[in-house]
């Protein structure tokens, strides 16, 4: 079984449709699913996280709101550092392909998901978690802000995710003859 995100899938998901295998409806189809699982698997996630973990002491919902204030960078930096995530998180389905050993997949993902995390770039899966979380606890990030901050960054994750990883692939690809 495959867990699809919704960044990792812009790669793949859009070469079949420059292959004219699959059509671009197909394709918002597709993306519509996966993006949506997404958003529902995470406000679940949330849900239980801020339910479970004041209880259980491990982290107060103070920090809840500081991870979640990045919406207070604004749109324009989201929009920006979201092309980055997406450029990132569409690196991880170009080289878990090329990796010989499941060692060697795990080390990519790992090396991606740490440069995202370290760098705290917004992505419209992982940090919606986060955005989210702070609308639960905290009166500082509103639902607005949320809405906000999930359009601008899924649309950069997208870009950075379909243009930057999968058109420069798929042109190398096509151009060398290689399928």
């Amino acid at each position: 079984m495959e867990i699809l995100f919704y960044t990792e899938h812009t790669t793949r998901a859009v070469v079949p449709v420059l292959d004219e295998q699959a059509s671009v409806g197909q394709l918002a189809r597709l993306w519509r699913i996966v993006y949506v699982g997404n958003i529902v698997g995470g406000l679940v996630f949330t849900l239980l996280a801020v339910t479970l973990t004041p209880e259980l002491g491990i982290i107060s919902p103070e920090a809840f709101e500081s991870i979640a204030l990045i919406v207070s960078h604004g749109p324009l930096w989201l929009f920006i550092t979201g092309i980055f995530a997406g450029w990132l998180m569409g690196l991880i389905a170009w080289l878990i392909s090329v990796a010989d050993t499941t060692v060697g997949r795990v080390v990519f993902v790992w090396l991606i998901i740490a440069t995202i995390t370290l760098l705290h770039l917004p992505h419209s899966i992982a940090t919606n978690v986060e955005v989210l979380f702070g609308v639960l606890i905290s009166s500082a990030i509103t639902p607005l802000d949320y809405l906000v901050f999930l359009i601008v960054v899924t649309v950069g994750n997208a870009i950075g995710g379909s243009v930057f990883v999968t058109l420069i692939k798929y042109g190398h690809v096509t151009r060398e003859g290689v399928t």
